[in-house]
């Protein structure tokens, strides 16, 4: 089986407010999680991961509310990689840019694909089954 679809032993959830709060403690949450799961703060991928939350969860706060109340981020790590996503009940469902943008596009999602293409990781938009709300899920190597 591949390593990709074996499930990670570390897994965290936080559900929030869908408010600028939120992207604050995302964060610290998220830096809490890593240390916790043994992460070394100074390993390379720690701080475009922080970067990443951030900016996923703010979008979520400036484009999803309303009508979505809350925003749900998951944490999850193994010895190879570590995955993050955060979810909205909105239901539009933004469609990823191309990692090298290549001045063409700015914002939140561009800055995401920039770096999680550049650190060999994968970025997926998962709906919802009712249609309601989005993941957005992002993959990177440890």
């Amino acid at each position: 089986m591949s390593s990709l679809l074996q499930p990670l032993p570390h897994r965290h959830v936080l559900t929030l407010p869908t408010a600028p709060a939120a992207v604050r403690v995302a964060r610290e949450t998220a830096e809490q999680a890593l240390a916790e799961w043994g992460v070394n703060p100074g390993h390379p991928v720690v701080a475009p991961a922080l970067l990443i939350v951030s900016e996923l969860v703010a979008n979520s706060v400036r484009h999803a509310s309303p009508p979505s109340e809350q925003v749900t981020v998951t944490y999850a790590a193994g010895a190879d990689r570590l995955a993050l996503a955060v979810h909205d009940r909105h239901p539009h469902r933004p469609r990823l840019p191309d990692a090298d943008t290549g001045g063409r596009r700015t914002g939140g999602l561009a800055t995401v694909m920039e770096l999680t293409g550049a650190l060999g990781g994968t970025a997926v938009v998962r709906g919802d089954g009712d249609g309601g709300g989005k993941s957005i899920w992002v993959t990177l190597p440890l």
